[in-house]
Formats: structure tokens, C-alpha cells, sequence
């Protein structure tokens, strides 16, 4: 049996900094995610993407901003549970929650805070025939580890920001890059289509526009990649992966059978502290909805302190919250040089 102060469900970047947050308040948290490593689809579908709208950052890539989070909550010694879905949510006490994970995992709070981003993922998967069959034997919806491709044939399809993103990433890893997209035209960032098409020029990538990946040459494994152009012709392309990113399918899951009030796959929440209308239960980040909500990380990183302040007061109702800037009372566990460089 596990428990804490606060059992935070989701580990992406607003569920990491409630850490800080909660830690500046004494109080202890475990947080729970259905992917296997901090940061949500931070570190899940674009590590490598560049983020403008963090304060103080002119530019950082996603996955930087994780490992600073994670630096950041270090001192507070938060548990992770990763690789396990929030299942079963209970109440077992006046102020106490029990939550059963999908592997069987327990740990009790008395105050959740629900931080799970879009909800749970499922990646879009092409109308490929036996597709299954190959997924983890050739077939990947996600890079988690670019260097799994050092040196081997990959072929990726799809038109968005992840898609384009790694091909320019992989160009410098892999033996060889196709990207096929169905279009001629892309939905990512102008800067990353004028760098895929420079490559392709380039002859570092091969890029196939106007048509589809349909079917998958192997038996034990991939092989090969049936792609359908617009004139009807196919041709099959020798590789060792295939990589589909036509992005993830954002579910609620489970939490939608918690007895929140939900309004379009979202949980309404109160703005003056983000609370669900359930006692000891918060909902932030992009998994809320209020007027005027904006899905932005900075936005749920407000979220999530505004919270925390409301969960202190309910844990402890007959302590008074003083509310003091780092910048006065430093961050315990940090060394004094570095204190006086963390604001409130």
C-alpha cells in the first residue's frame, strides 16, 4: 500500500511542476502515468520540438524542459508510478481516496489531482491489413529511442509536425529515410517542410508525396512497405521500420467514470482553485474546461499552484497557509548558492 499527500495522475509538464509546487508546501506526491517515462507527449511524440512560450525560455525543446522539470522537483523526492493506467477510484475514508492502477498497483491520497493532459493515448493506426501483427517486431507509432535506428532502412509516414520532425532527426541516424505523405502539401511548421524538402534534394531523404503506405512486405518482421501512389501504380520499398505518426486519439478512459462532471471529453472545474466539485479531487491542465480556458503549459502551470494552495487548505483546515516567495524562503534541499535563483 502507497500513500502520499497528493496523488497526481498524469506526469506530463503541469502534473511535474504541481511537484514543485506541493513541495514548497511540505506535502508528499506520487504520480501515475499510462506511458512508461515522465513527460506526457512532451517526451512521447516530440522531444525534439522547440516550445517559445515558456517564461524565461526564448526557445526550448520539449524534452529539455522535462529533464529541467524533473531537475527541478528532484530535491522533493516525488514516487513515480509509469507504465500503469488509473483505473479504479474509491473512496474510503472522510478524506481519504483509494486508486487501483491496471496492474493492480494501490497507493491512497486524500486529494487527487488530475493532470492526464488529453486523457489517455491511442496512436491512429493506418487501414493497414495485419498491422498487429508487426507492431513491436518492425512497426512503431512513437520514437522513444532514436538510436534504435542507427543505421537502418526506415520508412514514415504522415504530414504533421512529429512526422517531419523526425525524418530531419533521423536523416543524421538512419542508414536510409523515406517519408510518405498523401498530399503534396504538409500540416507542420513551415521552417521543418522547407528543411525535409532541402534533404530530399539533397538526396538524404527520400520523399514520396501523393500517396499512401497500404501494406507491409514479412514474415517475422517488416521488410518492406507496399506504397500506393496517385496514379494507382504500387511499389514496394525495401526497410527494416515503419513508422506511421498520424498522432495519438485522446481518450478520457477510466476518469470518465469517476463521477466528474464532463463537458466534451473535458472536466469542468471552478477557476478559483481548479477544483472538480468533488471534495479533494483537481483537474488541470489541458483536461479542463472552463470559459476562457487556454490549453497552454504555462496556463496549467498556474493551474496546478492554485490547486495546491486549495489542497493544503483542505488537508489541514486548521493550519494557516502564509504564503512566502522562494526567493525569501529558498527551496529546501537545494543548496543555498543555487536558493537564491529560484523565484516564486
Amino acid at each position: 500500500m502507497n500513500r502520499t499527500d497528493i496523488l497526481i495522475i498524469g506526469a506530463g509538464p503541469v502534473g511535474l511542476f504541481t511537484v514543485f509546487e506541493a513541495g514548497l508546501l511540505k506535502m508528499r506526491c506520487h504520480l501515475v502515468d499510462s506511458l512508461g517515462q515522465p513527460g506526457g507527449q512532451l517526451t512521447e511524440i516530440y522531444p525534439k520540438k522547440p516550445i517559445y512560450d515558456i517564461p524565461g525560455y526564448p526557445s526550448v525543446l520539449a524534452g529539455e524542459l522535462i529533464e529541467n522539470l524533473m531537475e527541478q522537483i528532484a530535491p522533493f523526492n516525488p514516487e513515480f508510478t509509469l507504465g500503469e493506467r488509473a483505473e479504479k477510484l474509491e473512496k474510503v475514508g472522510e478524506k481519504m481516496y483509494r486508486l487501483t492502477t491496471s496492474r493492480g498497483t494501490v497507493i491512497e491520497a486524500p486529494v487527487i489531482c488530475i493532470a492526464g493532459g488529453l486523457g489517455c493515448f491511442e496512436p491512429r493506426k493506418p487501414p493497414i491489413p495485419n498491422i498487429e501483427k508487426y507492431e513491436d517486431n518492425g512497426v512503431a507509432y512513437v520514437i522513444r529511442d532514436p538510436e534504435v535506428y542507427r543505421d537502418r532502412k526506415v520508412l514514415l509516414a504522415g504530414g504533421g509536425d512529429s512526422a517531419l520532425d523526425w525524418t530531419i532527426f533521423l536523416a543524421d541516424v538512419a542508414k536510409e529515410v523515406t517519408l510518405v505523405h498523401r498530399r503534396d502539401s504538409f500540416r507542420g511548421a513551415l521552417d521543418s517542410v522547407e528543411k525535409v524538402h532541402a534533404l530530399a534534394e539533397s538526396g538524404r531523404v527520400n520523399l514520396i508525396t501523393n500517396a499512401q503506405a497500404v501494406g507491409i512486405v514479412g514474415d517475422e518482421g517488416v521488410q518492406g512497405v507496399t506504397v500506393k501512389l496517385k496514379s494507382g501504380e504500387q511499389e514496394v520499398i525495401e526497410v527494416d521500420d515503419f513508422i506511421p505518426l498520424f498522432g495519438l486519439s485522446p481518450k478520457l478512459g477510466p476518469i470518465a467514470d469517476w463521477n466528474l462532471t464532463i463537458d466534451k471529453n473535458a472536466i469542468e472545474v471552478d477557476t478559483r482553485d481548479y477544483s472538480t466539485g468533488v471534495p479533494g479531487i483537481y483537474a488541470i491542465g489541458d483536461i479542463n474546461t472552463y470559459p476562457g480556458k487556454l490549453k497552454l503549459i504555462l496556463c496549467g502551470f498556474h493551474e496546478g499552484t492554485m490547486a495546491v494552495q486549495s489542497a493544503f487548505s483542505y488537508i489541514y483546515p486548521d493550519k494557516k497557509l502564509s504564503f512566502k516567495y522562494t526567493t525569501v524562503n529558498g527551496v529546501e534541499g537545494l543548496p543555498k548558492e543555487e536558493e537564491a535563483s529560484v523565484t516564486a
